[in-house]
């Protein structure tokens, strides 16, 4: 019986067997790795705003890093493509002679909502020897179908009659284009008296930057662009503008009131007096 209970007890209280040196230090390095992250885990789920906490979560970005997206201002606000009482034009020109003198090469009509109204490349009468293409934006085979000068200038004169006509620097482009046009219905904003600092003009990549927070003619011109700037600087000053328009001509018509009627010359007087010998 003694011996058959000193067996059982071997069996149930074994002696331990010696581990590698080696092999308890991992075991011990494993447990410490483990406590720590367990610590790790449950401080984060304590903090639910630690961005450590969730595993790939994308770091929120500062307001001022926000791609947001630039809404362009001469952007048209509907899709009236009707010919309107107000019509803004403007002309890319091409050298022609030696390159010197400015011929039509694209004319742009927009109406007053920057709806596109008429935009047609045109080949000039005279052999193009610059296309000015740095500025213009034209290049040779842009002309080779182009419209005939005499067909754009009669389609543009068409459009243009009866309407109040707005641009900057029209001067230029009705000269190129051969049309004339009241200068009552003009309304340029190179010439509008506000636009004007110190009594000297304003580009309009200018006037657009500082009254619209657009940016133009960055390299090749656009004159969809530049038409729609123009009518939109005349839109957000429109009645002003008008005001001054009124003014301008109700002083024209009194200076013309005010002025004296010629005097008879002397000599024609006495015409009809026979002379005395």
């Amino acid at each position: 019986m003694n011996s058959d209970l000193k067996r059982k007890q071997k069996k149930i209280n074994p002696k331990p067997v010696q581990l590698n040196p080696n092999w308890s230090l991992l075991q011990q390095k494993l447990k410490s790795d483990f406590h720590s992250t367990g610590n790790r885990k449950s401080s984060n789920n304590g903090n639910p705003e630690n961005p450590s906490s969730v595993l790939g979560k994308r770091k929120e970005r500062p307001d001022s890093e926000v791609d947001v997206p630039k809404i362009n201002p001469l952007t048209p606000v509907n899709d009236d493509f009707s010919l309107t009482d107000e019509v803004a034009m403007d002309c890319e020109m091409v050298g022609v002679s030696q390159g010197t003198k400015s011929a039509l090469g694209r004319v742009t009509l927009v109406n007053k909502w920057g709806n596109v109204l008429y935009d047609e490349f045109v080949r000039p009468i005279e052999r193009v020897v610059d296309f000015r293409t740095h500025i213009s934006g034209i290049r040779p085979r842009d002309l080779r179908k182009a419209k005939d000068f005499c067909v754009a200038q009669t389609k543009v004169a068409e459009m243009i009659k009866g309407k109040i006509l707005v641009g900057h620097a029209l001067h230029n482009d009705l000269k190129v284009l051969l049309l004339s046009h009241p200068k009552k219905d003009l309304r340029d904003t190179a010439e509008y008296q506000p636009f004007l600092k110190d009594k000297t003009r304003k580009s309009l990549k200018h006037l657009a930057a500082e009254f619209l927070g657009a940016d133009i003619q960055n390299g090749e011109h656009c004159p969809v662009d530049d038409a729609r700037a123009a009518m939109l600087l005349y839109q957000k000053n429109k009645r002003e503008w008008e005001r001054n328009v009124k003014d301008q001509i109700r002083m024209r018509l009194k200076q013309k009131k005010r002025k004296p009627k010629k005097k008879v010359k002397e000599g024609k007087a006495s015409t009809n007096h026979t002379p005395i010998v």
